[in-house]
Parts: C-alpha cells; structure tokens; sequence
C-alpha cells in the first residue's frame, strides 16, 4: 500500500499540514524542515528519488461518512459535497453511506479511515465506541468535523450546522402560534433517533418553550421513526387512531412524507398544524398542498461548502474561517426556487 502524508508526517515528526505545504511547495516551512519531510517522503516511497509525484497524489483525500436510507436531507447534502467536490482539482472526497443507527458500524468505519485520509467529516451517533473512534482518529492526525449533530468532548476541529436547540424552540413557537392559547390541544413528536444529539436538542428546545409559553398544548406522544418514510407513516397512521383529536405535529427529523401521506389517508391534513424540518422534493409538496404548515430550513449547499473548506484549510496549516448555515422558516408563500 502506497505510503499517505499521514505516514510521512509521523517519519518526519511534522504535522500532516507541514507534510501537504511541503510537498505542494507552498510557503511556511523552514528550509530544514522542508529537507526533512523531503527526505521521508522519498524514504518511504512516496517520492522518486527526483522529488517527482503524480498530479493525481496531489489532491487533498477528504472522507464524509453519512448515514444511508430515505432521509432526503441527507441525500441533498451528499449530492452538494459530490458537486462541489468535483469542482475542485485540488481535491480527493469520497464518500461513506453506512446504516447510519449502528453506532458500531459507524466506529468502524471511521477507524478504517486511519491513515488513509487528511480529514473527516461526520454525522455521528452520539455513543460511546463513536466517541473513542473520533477520539483515535483525531490522536492520529486526521482532523474531523461533525455535521448537522454536534457531538461534545470529543477533539473536533468544528461543527457544521444549525443551533439545534434553537430550532426546536422555533418549532415549538410556531406550532404554538398556530394552535393559539387558552384551548387545551393534544401535540405530538416524531424523532429519527434521539441517539442523534442534535435530535434530542432539537426535543428539549421544544418542549422548554412548549412549557414556558403554551402550557394549554400537551405532548401525547413522542416516536422514533429512524428518518425512515415507511415508518413514519405506520407510526403516524397508529398515532392517529389512538388519538383522533390530535391537534398538532413537530417533526423533529425526517420522514415527513410518510407522516404527509398518513395525514391524507386520515383525512386529517389541513386540519392538524404539521411543522418540520428541511426544505425538500417532498416537504415542497407538502406545503403547496397544504399538508405541511412550516418546514424549519438549514441549507445543505451551505453546509457541504463550509464542511469542504474547514477540513481543506485545516489541512493546508490556514487558519478556518466558518459561515455558519442560518435557519428559515419557509410557509407555502415563499418557497424559494430550487
């Protein structure tokens, strides 16, 4: 197996940055450094004994691990790294669909990443064999960022995305202000996974501003529907036989065309305030039509962007300099185009 930048750094004892600035032949690097880092890369094989390396071993290997299914986000947000991706000569991203609810799947993969990439980006489970697989990843070198789900104590480089606790206190307000006060009303909650950190942000932003301000609104129910459509729907066509008189729905994750196409069935849509997450092919027809009141919106374009330039800058020695993604509310009135 050919020698990565990760290699040399631990021969020459340089950081993976100093690595790719020499070999590059950027600016920074003392003279004596640069003869070191030289020497190893042509020690290992990663040189000809000329100094000379392919065009193609000069691009920046970056890696995402997303999770796989019928999350729609997700798909626009790997579709976005792709595109942008390809725009760029100066990298290398590949791109991991694992099943993104096995926490030890997901550690897996990220320790199969050592010494084989210069950054990763991850929505990551927030368990504890996720934790210590980021945890050796970043002892090793390879710097990492979360994305939409922020995971604590572990030595990320950043995060990239929303203030989920925020968007669940928007969610909670709008669906408030829809339902009004003074009238008790049922509400429920549908979930991908509260495994997901900013999932369950998402909840307790809800149900704090739920209590704070609308305390006539009760929360009958809470499911987890793993950001599965089919799921969804059978979770929502059961929740509505049980609770007929249900007066609203926050949808903390995916899955809002099943619970769109239960809605229908029911023939509850347009009389139950249904609010949720992502601007996408199907919450667009949802809201035209009616079935969907609010979809809280985090852009996935801006995200891949910002993901690609954190780990690039970072590679390259740069300091980061990070856009975050803002959130919107979009109603049927103004949808943006695509």
């Amino acid at each position: 197996m050919r020698s990565t930048l990760i290699d040399i750094a631990r021969a020459a004892g340089v950081s993976s940055a100093t690595v790719d600035r020499v070999i590059n032949n950027r600016s920074g690097v003392k003279e004596r450094t640069r003869e070191i880092v030289m020497e190893a890369a042509q020690r290992l094989g990663y040189l000809s004994a000329g100094g000379v390396m392919p065009e193609t071993v000069r691009k920046i290997r970056l890696d995402f691990v997303l999770p796989a299914g019928t999350n729609t986000f997700i798909a626009d947000l790997l579709s976005q790294l792709e595109s942008q991706a390809s725009a760029r000569s100066d990298l290398d991203v590949r791109i991991h669909s694992i099943e993104g609810f096995n926490p030890d799947t997901l550690a897996r993969t990220l320790q199969d990443l050592h010494g084989q990439t210069m950054g990763v980006g991850v929505i990551a489970l927030d368990h504890p064999t996720v934790r210590e697989a980021m945890r050796s990843l970043c002892a090793s070198g390879v710097p990492v960022v979360t994305l939409v789900s922020d995971i604590l104590h572990v030595p990320r480089i950043g995060y990239i995305g929303i203030d989920n606790r925020a968007a669940g206190r928007l969610g909670g307000y709008l669906l408030g202000r829809f339902l009004g006060r003074g009238v008790r009303r049922k509400i429920a909650l549908f979930a991908g996974s509260l495994s997901y950190r900013g999932h369950e942000e998402r909840e307790m932003g809800f149900r704090h501003i739920i209590a704070d301000e609308f305390p006539d609104l009760e929360v009958v129910e809470l499911r987890e529907v793993r950001d599965d459509r089919d799921r969804a729907y059978e979770e929502a066509t059961a929740l509505f036989r049980r609770h007929p008189d249900l007066a609203g729905i926050y949808n903390i994750g995916a899955g809002n065309s099943g619970i769109g196409r239960a809605l229908v069935e029911a023939e509850m849509a347009g009389n139950l305030i249904f609010v949720g997450h992502e601007l996408t092919e199907y919450t667009r027809k949802l809201l035209l039509s009616g079935v969907m009141d609010a979809v809280i919106d985090q852009n996935p374009r801006v995200e891949a962007r910002e993901a690609l330039s954190m780990l690039t800058r970072t590679a390259q020695g740069l300091p980061i300099d990070y856009h975050p993604p803002r959130l919107q509310v979009i109603f049927r009135e103004n949808i943006p185009e695509t």
